[in-house]
């Protein structure tokens, strides 16, 4: 009976210990822009917002260049969504349009963070990664601004 309790608690302690899992990748989106659920556009927005964010404080500027890349793409689908919420209708287009231009100015930064980073001047760049801490509050921003119970 013993050796049963104890096997019974080493395996709930192991079942325990797991790592959590990576973060599912996302699905690319085809280079044909065509209409998606506005709802599942959004999603993936704060998600790909989320890794570039996460990468950031980890100074993983590929992934944060990926993630980038991922929401220009992203900002491209969202005029033509489906299901947009009225309040969200008249300004979508603006929205969409400035969220890509910040995703192209943050994935261009990191790509220069990630080129040059050891051989750069410690004060440069710590004020290029200021310059994509706010860069990332921006589209962070924006995104916010295209919720659905708005």
């Amino acid at each position: 009976m013993l050796r049963l309790l104890l096997t019974v608690s080493v395996a709930v302690a192991l079942c325990g210990c797991q790592l959590p899992t990576d973060r599912s990748s996302l699905r690319p989106l085809p280079d044909e822009v065509h209409s998606l659920p506005y709802a599942e556009l959004l999603t993936r927005a704060r998600a790909q917002a989320g890794i570039a964010t996460e990468a950031f404080y980890v100074d993983r500027w590929n992934d944060v260049e990926e993630a980038a890349h991922g929401l220009e793409v992203t900002a491209r689908y969202l005029p033509k969504a489906e299901d947009v919420p009225p309040a969200q209708k008249d300004t979508l287009g603006v929205i969409s349009g400035d969220l890509g231009k910040e995703a192209v100015n943050l994935r261009q930064m990191a790509h220069k963070l990630a080129s040059t980073a050891e051989a750069r001047d410690p004060k440069k760049i710590s004020q290029e990664v200021k310059n994509v801490s706010d860069s990332l509050q921006r589209m962070n921003l924006k995104i916010r601004e295209m919720r659905l119970d708005k």
